[in-house]
């Protein structure tokens, strides 16, 4: 089978927005080629090795690439992709260069490329994200392992996004804590928040791709019966409550709902949220302390924001 892949030349500040609009096209997976990632210096906490080759990379900005199928309707899609990333500029998101480009991959030169870009990575002191195809075997005994098969969509799970959302639960989550993981994608943070005892876990997505991706991954993991798995519009359909929401997102989307997440959280809970750059960090914080939350910490990764928050006794 032949499939095409499609590379955008944009800014660190539309990566998430351009990921989600490729996903909706029908992109399996996306991968990131950012061009501060060479001169980025990074702390060694946890045993992180990083390898990286100058010629993977723009000199400027950020490659998003995302792989379609080469059908009769490819040329429309691209067109459609191409709108959806030029009307970014209405929500105010920066899109740089905006360069697309396209070009013609083997089905079996696709995998390769898949899985030469991911190992084991620890990213935190308790969790290590592990490709499925990769042999790791545990360092200690209090270590978590979450596998996951960056093929099937979203990523690996070490974005930084998602690596303090994971650092985030992993300060939170008590033994039989109840969560809702708004717009999970792969499912990685519902996996985490079982791997650290939650026994109640309901994850969302509005895009039915993420839905099946996220329950491929979590039945990788053993913890399907703990997670429920449904398809949804952040918190619309939601009236139980939770001791913590998680939503690792658009800043921009995440400030329509905060008032659903107040009226969702539990007295003392938390509403823990990322996929904020720093730029919307105040905006962010406005939003929430205006629905009545305590903003409790702030965690910040490269450029990027994540805000633990408290609804207080009322």
């Amino acid at each position: 089978m032949k499939w095409s892949e499609l590379s955008i030349h944009t800014t660190n500040e539309a990566v998430d927005a351009i990921s989600n609009i490729l996903h909706e096209a029908g992109a399996s997976g996306v991968v990131i080629e950012d061009s501060e990632e060479l001169v980025r210096e990074r702390e060694d906490r946890f045993g992180e090795i990083y390898s990286l080759n100058p010629d993977d990379f723009p000199v400027d900005g950020v490659r998003v690439k995302a792989y379609l199928a080469e059908t009769s309707f490819l040329l429309e899609t691209v067109e459609e992709i191409k709108l959806a990333v030029n009307n970014l500029q209405n929500f105010n998101i920066d899109i740089g260069h905006n360069v697309v480009t396209v070009q013609e991959v083997d089905e079996e030169d696709w995998a390769t490329a898949w899985k030469k870009y991911y190992h084991p990575v620890k990213i935190s002191n308790r969790f290590t994200i592990v490709p499925t195809w990769e042999e790791y075997d545990r360092v200690s005994t209090d270590e978590l392992i979450i596998e996951l098969d960056p093929g099937m969509a979203f990523g690996t799970g070490t974005h930084p996004t998602t690596v303090m959302c994971l650092q985030a639960l992993e300060k939170t989550v008590q033994p039989n804590s109840k969560v809702i993981d708004v717009g999970t994608g792969s499912g990685v943070l519902s996996i985490g928040a079982a791997k650290l005892g939650a026994t109640s876990i309901h994850a969302l997505d509005l895009d039915e791709v993420a839905v099946t991706s996220a329950k491929e991954n979590i039945a990788l993991n053993h913890v399907e019966h703990l997670i429920e798995v449904t398809h949804g519009n952040l918190l619309d359909n939601v009236s139980e409550q939770a001791d913590i929401v998680i939503a690792n997102i658009l800043a921009e989307i995440i400030m329509t709902f905060t008032d659903d997440a107040f009226s969702i959280v539990k007295e003392e809970g938390l509403f823990i949220t990322s996929g904020i750059i720093f730029a919307k960090k105040e905006d962010v914080k406005n939003a929430l302390q205006k629905s009545g939350f305590e903003i409790e910490e702030v965690m910040m990764m490269e450029d990027w924001v994540t805000i633990i928050s408290k609804k207080p006794l009322l």
